[in-house]
């Protein structure tokens, strides 16, 4: 059975593969990151050609409250198999494409409805915040999901500094466009309108599943998987996790999507999962859990919400979800 959102004295040990769990031991014992005992989130940072971002050692998932105790994905299927278009159109294109990506500095520009907008450098906002691990399930809507477990914080914490107007009932996100380091920004065929944005209802935003994750698996966050900073939201389709994010607006009307503009009839504002609204071209009643093979796919029956209803369901109470898909 699938469990919910939860809180236990369970040890991280026994929902992390071991091998994980004993890099992290190692690491604890011996490596501090910088003079002022910044330590990492659990385990080995990823390398990286760039400086490693800085944090604070973050609260394991079992303490947090926030995991799943399903079999974790893989670390190397969760970096290997991606959709991010700005470095191709094939899953494998962002682990191959995406080192060229520059991470480091890092800022994010808060506009619009907001009393202290600016552009915050990402070490100054990780620095308001106290990170933690949370292990969520992620289901795409092309049908295939994973089990990650993230570090980073909550959105509703970033939402809090800047102070949001009355007016703002609306955040939408835009990811970083650099077609000097992002090949597919130079694809003749690409018929998305660059950058990529995304958005939430204020209500959402500030739902505690709401999540900025700046690392997975107790690591730096990989390239390919939106590094420095994403978002993720467990209970709708993994399109709405939106990578690489330089900046976030405050509005007061329902903003525009990337997908949205592209297939409104495909891909609606709220992508809730729900396997009762079947994709146009496929039904959305079953997932395909990865790792996964042709003789083996793995398949499971997809839960509503992902499994997250108790969370949020109360959020689209009086909303038609066939309409409002």
């Amino acid at each position: 059975m699938v469990s919910k959102l939860f809180k236990s004295n369970i040890p991280s040990s026994e929902i992390t593969p071991e091998p994980v769990f004993l890099r992290r031991r190692d690491f604890m014992k011996g490596t501090l990151l910088s003079a002022a005992g910044l330590l990492s989130s659990s385990a080995v940072l990823a390398s990286s050609s760039q400086a490693p971002l800085q944090y604070r050692k973050s609260k394991p998932a079992a303490q947090s409250g926030f995991y799943t105790d399903e079999a974790l994905t893989p670390y190397e299927d969760v970096k290997r198999y991606n959709n991010f278009y700005e470095f191709g159109m094939d899953k494998t294109d962002p682990a191959r494409y995406a080192e060229a990506m520059t991470t480091d500095p890092w800022s994010i520009s808060i506009e619009g409805e907001v009393a202290k907008p600016a552009r915050y450098h990402l070490e100054d906002i990780l620095s308001w915040v106290d990170l933690e691990e949370r292990i969520y399930r992620l289901r795409c809507v092309e049908a295939w999901s994973m089990v990650i477990p993230w570090v980073g914080f909550p959105l509703a914490d970033l939402i809090k500094k800047v102070q949001p107007t009355a007016k703002a009932n609306y955040i939408q996100f835009e990811t970083l466009e650099r077609r000097s380091e992002m090949r597919g920004l130079r694809s003749v065929t690409s018929t998305i309108d660059w950058p990529y944005r995304e958005g939430l209802r204020m209500d959402e935003a500030m739902n505690p599943l709401a999540f900025l994750a700046t690392g997975l698996y107790g690591r730096e966050l990989p390239k390919q998987n939106g590094a420095p900073i994403r978002l993720v939201l467990p209970w709708k389709y993994g399109f709405k996790s939106i990578k690489s994010i330089v900046k976030i607006r405050f509005l007061e009307k329902q903003p525009y999507t990337t997908w949205q503009s592209l297939a409104s009839d495909e891909y609606g504002f709220y992508a809730n999962v729900n396997p009762e609204v079947d994709h146009p071209r496929w039904s959305q009643k079953f997932e395909r859990r990865l790792p996964s093979a042709f003789f083996t796919p793995n398949r499971i029956a997809t839960q509503k919400f992902n499994g997250y209803g108790e969370q949020v369901a109360h959020l689209y109470k009086d909303m038609n979800l066939k309409k409002f898909y």
